[in-house]
């Protein structure tokens, strides 16, 4: 196997787990493999993030494990050296009230990347925030994401349109864009970046995160795109990256982002559909 000067390796993924979130398979070293065949420059491991009190310790790493993620990805990176680009980073979680626990805790290692959630499914979100209809939670969604994004603590928002997994029968994108643009147009104003995520493809609905209604106005309002598979098993790193490209041609995009030392490069489509191919 060889990378060719006319075909480098420019794409990764930078979105993936590992087994201390608990519901993840496969050693890190396992990812890196697969991403190399896949013809990726590197990966970004975002395990989730631990939360305060243990809240979510049975999804989450717990606070003590942190130094235990931080060495499985180095032990990957060091096995990959000389082939594959291997990152720290963390997917953390966003909440109001939760900025100075996220802030301390990005602090506590050498994260190249951190990627923002709003996981809206959890029973924690849930009973706080879901006490009216389903129109009025997707909109408070929207309205958490751009708060996520205002508190400047994270590089990117992870799939920006999520809450289409809770109340499926309800997500209407057409109906709801007019009320989620204002949302957007605060996104746009802080300079982050959204993530195209594949894992949309194997959850309800059976769609990339986010739809194509979204990622139109994101272009209009000049947001950075972020790939990312999330994924969960060493099989599904670069799962569809294929068709994610195409959805991100098609709402007009001619460039795609990545993130090291908390720093964004931009790179063009095509250098990017080239990468998946660079093995010879």
């Amino acid at each position: 196997m060889a990378v060719t000067d006319l075909n480098p390796r420019v794409l990764y993924d930078s979105h993936m787990h590992t087994t201390l979130c608990k519901h993840a398979k496969g050693e890190p070293e396992d990812y890196a493999a697969k991403a190399y065949e896949r013809g990726l420059g590197g990966i970004i491991f975002t395990c989730h993030n631990p939360e305060p009190f243990g809240t979510a310790d049975n999804v989450r790493m717990s606070v003590d494990q942190l130094d235990e993620y931080v060495e499985l990805v180095y032990r990957a990176r060091d096995a990959w050296a000389d082939k594959l680009d291997v990152r720290l980073g963390l997917e953390s979680d966003y909440m109001p009230g939760f900025e100075t626990w996220l802030e301390e805790l990005h602090q506590k290692a050498d994260f190249e990347y951190i990627l923002g959630s709003v996981h809206i499914s959890y029973p924690r979100y849930k009973q706080a925030y879901h006490q009216g209809s389903p129109r009025d939670y997707q909109l408070l969604y929207f309205d958490h994401l751009a708060q996520a994004a205002e508190t400047g603590l994270f590089d990117c928002l992870a799939h920006p349109d999520l809450i289409k997994q809770v109340f499926p029968a309800k997500w209407n994108p057409g109906k709801l864009i007019d009320d989620i643009l204002p949302a957007l147009d605060r996104i746009a104003a802080t300079g982050i970046a959204m993530e195209v995520n594949t894992s949309g493809l194997i959850k309800a609905g059976r769609e990339i995160h986010p739809n194509i209604e979204i990622l139109s106005a994101t272009n209009e309002r000049e947001i950075p795109l972020v790939l990312g598979s999330d994924a969960h098993k060493p099989e599904r790193v670069a799962a569809d990256f294929e068709q994610a490209l195409d959805l991100i041609e098609q709402a007009g995009y001619q460039q795609i982002s990545l993130f090291g030392k908390r720093e964004r490069t931009d790179f063009p489509l095509a250098a990017a559909r080239r990468s998946l191919f660079t093995m010879v």
